[in-house]
């Protein structure tokens, strides 16, 4: 019976350890395609040739930034090792920079970049991501951008069906903190 138990804790061990490891790095043309194809939903108004070169960069930029962050571990490791100087960028922030920065510098003109954040609580902190939706339209109508979640490979969704995050504008989230830190700085300030 001891035998039994040594086997199947380590058959757990495996199992946990397979599945915190960094995703496979690998993107097809099919891949690209339905992003491709979903963006082009976005409205009839998005021009298909802009769709299918965003989708593209969406994919290949993950994967380059993944090469650039040297990232070899899960994203909440990989977090660590920023925090900790051992690696100079690779935090959600920085993917969502940088991806919305190389989709921006393509100048799209039927396609428009926004950036979100999910509020961290007891399970998580906060969460940062680029958006790209049809030019004129918010974010909710948009498609997350997410290459952290994954460690370089490209996660995305139409913005309200992601299951794991409740986006919301970053300018918003970003003044409600600070409006937070000055009632509280306001509540500790002596009199």
């Amino acid at each position: 019976m001891r035998r039994l138990l040594n086997l199947f804790g380590l058959l757990v061990a495996v199992v946990f350890v397979t599945a915190c490891a960094p995703a496979p790095r690998d993107v097809t043309q099919n891949d690209i395609n339905m992003l491709a194809r979903e963006i082009r939903n976005l409205s009839p108004n998005v021009d298909p040739q802009e769709a299918d070169r965003a989708a593209h960069i969406a994919y290949t930029y993950s994967l380059q930034l993944a090469e650039e962050y040297n990232v070899t571990d899960i994203p909440i490791i990989h977090n660590a090792k920023v925090n900790n100087g051992w690696r100079a960028r690779g935090l959600c922030v920085h993917w969502a920079e940088d991806i919305q920065k190389r989709l921006n510098a393509e100048d799209f003109q039927t396609l428009e970049m926004h950036r979100a954040i999910a509020e961290g609580n007891e399970l998580r902190i906060d969460h940062s991501t680029a958006i790209i939706s049809a030019r004129g339209e918010t974010m909710n109508d948009g498609i997350v951008l997410d290459p952290w979640r994954t460690g370089g490979l490209l996660y995305w969704s139409p913005t309200l069906e992601d299951q794991r995050y409740f986006w919301e504008p970053q300018q918003l989230v970003l003044e409600r903190k600070y409006q937070a830190k000055i009632a509280r700085e306001a509540g500790s300030a002596p009199r």
